[in-house]
Formats: C-alpha cells, sequence, structure tokens
C-alpha cells in the first residue's frame, strides 16, 4: 500500500500518518479483531520504531501480540511474527537479554511449526545471531550466521537476496571478531554478486558498498575507503534521495573517514549538516540522530573545541538515557565519551567516577570480552595514571547492529 511505500523509501512521517488513518478505519469498518486490523496495528508498530519512538512501538508491538495469541492462536505464523517484532522493539530499546529470550522462543517455535528450511525459520536464525553479535557473543553469532547462510544457499539459491544479507552479516561478524580479512573477502563478494543480481542502484547493493567501505577502513585503506564512500554518497542521493535515512547514514559515514585521515574540517561541515537533516528529518529522539550529535560532538574534541564537546556529550547522554535507557550500548557509550572529554579539559576526577561507574555497567550487560567494556578499562586505566601521563583517551565505538553499517560513534 502507499503507506509502506512511503516507509521504504524513507517518507517516514507521511507513512506514519498513513499507517494511523489506516489503523482507525480499521478498527471503525473491520473491528479491533480482525486480521488486517492487527496487521495494521504491527505496520504502524514498525514504523513508530524505524524513526526512534520505540516505546510507542514496543506498546504496540505487545498489544499485537497479545490480540494475535488470543484470536489466531500461539503458533500461527503471525503470532510467531509478532514475537519476533517484539523482540527487535526491545533490542532496539537496549531491553537486550529479554530480547534475547524471545529470539530463542521464536526461533524454537518456528522450526517447531514452520520446519528449520522455512524462510521465517531462517529468519529467525538470522535475527538471533544478530542479538548474540549486540551483547558481545559474537562466536556464537558466527556460528548461527554460518548455519544460515548455508541454509539459504541450499533452500533460496545463492542469488537470493535474503542469501545476500546472509553473507554481509557474516561478514560483519567476521569483522567484530576481528577477522577482517576474511570479512572484506566477503564484503567484496557480496558487493559483486549484489550488482549482478540486484543492479548497481538497489538499496542493498549500496549497502554493500558501505559495509566494504567500513572494512577498508577498518584495516587502514582508508584513501579507497573514502572514494567508496563517497560513491555511495552519490548514488544513494540520486537513487533514493537527499533524506532518505540511509543517505543521511552515508553522509555520516563519509564525515568519518574524512576525520579519519585528518580532514576535520570537511568532517565537521558534513556532521553538522546531517545533524541538521536529522532534526528535520527523524526528529530529535531517532538513534541516528542521538548518532549524530555524538559524531560532531568527538569531532569537536578532536580539534580542541572541548567545551562545545562537552556541551553535546551530555546533551546526548541525557537523550539516550530517556530514550533507550540506562543499559542500552548507546547509552554506555556516551557515558565513556562524556568522561573522555572530561579528562580532556582536565576534570579528571569527574571523569574516573564515570569510568568507574560505567565500567561496572558495561560488565553487567555486555560482559566482560566486549570491545566496548574493554575500551571502558582502557580508558579507566589512562585516566587513573593521568598526572604521569597524558596520552589521550579514545571515543568508543559500539558494534554496528544494521546493514548501513554506522561508522562513526
Amino acid at each position: 500500500n502507499l503507506a509502506s511505500a512511503y516507509h521504504s523509501v524513507g517518507r517516514v512521517e507521511e507513512a506514519i500518518t498513513l499507517f494511523e488513518q489506516v489503523l482507525a478505519d480499521s478498527r471503525r469498518v473491520l473491528g479491533d479483531d480482525h486480521p488486517s486490523t492487527l496487521g495494521s496495528v504491527n505496520s504502524l508498530a514498525s514504523a513508530y520504531r524505524s524513526v526512534g519512538r520505540v516505546e510507542e512501538a514496543t506498546t504496540l508491538f505487545e498489544q499485537v501480540l497479545a490480540d494475535r495469541r488470543r484470536v489466531l492462536g500461539d503458533d500461527h505464523p503471525n503470532t510467531l511474527t509478532s514475537v519476533n517484532n517484539l523482540a527487535g522493539a526491545y533490542q532496539s530499546a537496549g531491553r537486550v537479554e529479554e530480547a534475547t529470550t524471545l529470539f530463542e522462543q521464536v526461533l524454537a517455535d518456528r522450526r517447531r511449526v514452520l520446519g528449520d528450511g522455512h524462510p521465517s525459520t531462517l529468519g529467525s536464525v538470522n535475527s538471533l545471531a544478530g542479538a548474540y553479535r549486540a551483547v558481545g557473543r559474537v562466536e556464537e553469532a558466527i556460528t548461527l550466521y554460518e548455519q544460515v547462510l548455508a541454509d539459504r544457499r541450499r533452500v533460496l539459491g545463492d542469488g537470493h537476496p535474503n542469501t545476500l544479507t546472509s553473507v554481509n552479516n557474516l561478514a560483519s561478524a567476521y569483522q567484530s571478531a576481528g577477522r577482517v580479512e576474511e570479512a572484506i573477502t566477503l564484503f567484496e563478494q557480496v558487493l559483486a554478486d549484489s550488482r549482478r543480481v540486484l543492479g548497481d542502484g538497489h538499496p542493498n547493493t549500496l549497502g554493500s558498498v558501505n559495509s566494504l567501505a567500513g572494512a577498508y577502513r577498518a584495516v587502514g585503506r582508508v584513501e579507497e575507503a573514502i572514494t567508496l564512500y563517497e560513491q555511495v554518497l552519490a548514488d544513494s542521493r540520486r537513487v533514493l534521495g537527499d533524506d532518505h535515512p540511509n543517505t543521511l547514514t552515508s553522509v555520516n559515514n563519509l564525515a568519518s573517514a574524512y576525520r579519519a585521515v585528518g580532514r576535520v574540517e570537511e568532517a565537521i561541515t558534513l556532521f553538522e549538516q546531517v545533524l541538521a537533516d536529522r532534526r528535520r528529518v527523524l526528529g530529535d529522539d531517532h538513534p541516528n540522530t542521538l548518532t549524530s550529535v555524538n559524531s560532531l560532538a568527538s569531532a569537536y574534541r578532536s580539534v580542541g573545541r572541548v567545551e562545545e564537546a562537552i556541551t553535546l556529550f551530555e546533551q546526548v547522554l541525557a537523550d539516550r538515557r530517556r530514550v533507550l535507557g540506562d543499559d542500552h550500548p548507546n547509552t554506555l557509550t556516551s557515558v565513556n565519551n562524556l568522561a573522555s572529554a572530561y579528562r580532556s579539559a582536565g576534570r579528571v576526577e569527574e571523569a574516573i567516577t564515570l569510568f568507574e561507574q560505567v565500567l561496572v555497567d558495561s560488565r553487567r550487560i555486555l560482559g566482560d570480552a566486549h570491545q566496548l567494556t574493554r575500551t571502558i578499562a582502557a580508558n579507566l586505566q589512562r585516566a587513573v595514571g593521568a598526572t604521569k601521563s597524558s596520552e589521550r583517551a579514545v571515543d568508543a565505538s559500539p558494534a554496528a547492529n544494521n546493514k548501513s553499517q554506522e561508522q562513526a560513534e
């Protein structure tokens, strides 16, 4: 329908208006329990989630899950879809343990009801792998990604878009585990396949270009990364439009790459531009908007504009606590980054207090082995030794959890 089409091309506010309208009409004409009405609730919840209105989305997902269980039964495919969607909303809100529990549950149910080879079952394997990766259980994630890739190749074929997505996800997991050369090989493969199967302008192909650029940047091939980021930004503007969320992500990633090679003023200009655009298109509270605030603050800090950086870091921390909750990985990242900025400004005792606090939280939520936990521990050690060393604490970067590969955090 038109609302879904608007949603798919990034015109999310227009989509929400239509989804709200069709839900009201469905309730009036068909009744609250009609399958089409329940589908409308689900669609509206998905749209809310995509613009960062996670609490409203979660409320609707919980409501439609309860209604589908009552009307359709626990094992109906639409009910299982609702479990999966609620798990995704919990993950977006930082309720990672609850999300993982639901992903494990719906995978078991789909295997029992639909069979191991059903596309929805394979989707659940993929979702659970993503949840494991998000909390630092990378080896378990890799096992699942390798399994679902093999199954999708067998069931769907090598050229199916979902198979290509699995290759991309496995490559991202390899990169998270430090197996960057293997990741690059897969990213290059899936990009070639996406161009051949889907075409140069397909959103998934553009995502593959972006992912490969991120891997190149990770191994120091920054000029090659910049070339790809500039290419995908131009293509995204042409295919998706200037205001599409993926286009804005490409602006952010290019800015990050410019910053990495010392082109900081160009980076700041792009960060300021994408922040303004995300506030206008996605709203102040969207997770990507908050990422842009954080990215701009980090860029300000890197050129000595520390007080401006602190103001932004304090703002984004307050917003993430309110929107995502205290335990979300991005919130933990913001505490780390604010502490690092305090240290840069000579407020070392305040920095140490924040580092100690967030290290406890990160160990509890993500575990000792997670990259963010290790980064915080290293920053705390540096801060404690600040009177003997002028070594600068680094900003943290949480694992990317979507295929657009948002780089700057």
